[in-house]
């Protein structure tokens, strides 16, 4: 199975304990907490993924962890389960896919952005209520400088890629060109 699928699983199943206890947005807040303290922790970081350190172990120092961090009973057994089972290296993958899993059921929706030049408020203001009415969901906007543009924008709203770049258009107006 796939560390991405597995990862998956494990998300899924702590988005449904959240549910059953009401506290999802607690327990993705210190979710997101302890894949930031382990990512900027050399150490934690070497611990998680280590093949060497048995999984009993490492769960032993993770409970550890996160009982002095006053993290909640529900993810330190969480955590206690997948650390067992040997899966404490997915943290980020889990992290990322919960994320991912709360914002679907918000009707949340990440559309990263990429342009030549920064865009001014309005134009952000003008690009998220495009996207909106376009996906019928809210949008998240994710910006970044691609200086291999001449000029527009690329967008990327889940799989779908929106190409309004100059360098897009000329491709396009070329492809048409050669097939008239």
């Amino acid at each position: 199975m796939s560390s991405r699928l597995t990862a998956r699983r494990y998300a899924k199943a702590l988005l449904q304990i959240g549910d059953q206890q009401g506290n999802v947005p607690q327990l993705q807040q210190e979710l997101d907490t302890v894949a930031a303290t382990v990512a900027a922790n050399a150490d934690l970081s070497r611990l998680v993924a280590s093949p060497l350190v048995l999984p009993t172990r490492k769960a032993e120092v993770f409970e550890t962890i996160l009982a002095t961090a006053k993290v909640s009973q529900t993810l330190r057994h969480f955590f206690r389960v997948v650390a067992e089972a040997g899966r404490l290296n997915l943290l980020a993958d889990i992290r990322r896919t919960f994320a991912d899993q709360v914002d679907e059921r918000a009707g949340i929706v990440e559309a990263k952005v990429a342009s030549a030049q920064p865009l001014s408020e309005a134009q952000t203001q003008a690009l998220v209520a495009s996207l909106a009415t376009r996906t019928g969901k809210t949008i998240r906007l994710s910006w970044h400088q691609d200086a291999t543009l001449l000029g527009g924008l690329k967008v990327q709203v889940g799989s779908t890629v929106l190409d309004a770049s100059l360098q897009g258009q000329l491709r396009q107006l070329k492809t048409q060109l050669l097939s008239a």
